[in-house]
């Protein structure tokens, strides 16, 4: 699942889309990963972290979903945990791509939130 969504890297941002022809959001880009593997998530992030069991930071594994508040809200941005501290997401037009970030960046350490698991 996590070489699938790695595979994704350089997919255009697009808000509200989930596909890799048309491009990805957040939780398009999180829901079309976990689909590929016959898995169903709800399409919002605040969806997701609603429906899904929360696990401790400190027993994250690969495949679990990172959420950050980016907009005030604790439940606004969402990634899949690779290893090793990174994180692959769609974060934002200003970007433009799926990409794989650190959770030590201080941007993203800041606004963590939680982790889920599938």
């Amino acid at each position: 699942m996590v070489s699938y969504a790695l595979s994704l890297q350089g997919v255009p941002y697009r808000y509200g889309k989930s596909s890799p022809e048309e491009g990805f959001d957040c939780s398009g880009f999180v829901k079309h990963v976990y689909g590929h593997q016959g898995v169903s998530l709800p399409r919002t992030v605040q969806g997701m972290a609603q429906s899904l069991m929360e696990v401790p930071k400190s027993d994250l594994h690969s495949g679990d979903l990172v959420f950050f508040n980016t907009n005030g809200k604790p439940f606004s941005h969402v990634g899949i945990y690779v290893s090793n501290g990174e994180f692959i997401h769609a974060p934002s037009q200003k970007t433009g791509k799926v990409l794989v970030s650190s959770l030590k960046n201080r941007y993203w350490g800041n606004r963590f939130s939680c982790v889920r698991r599938p």
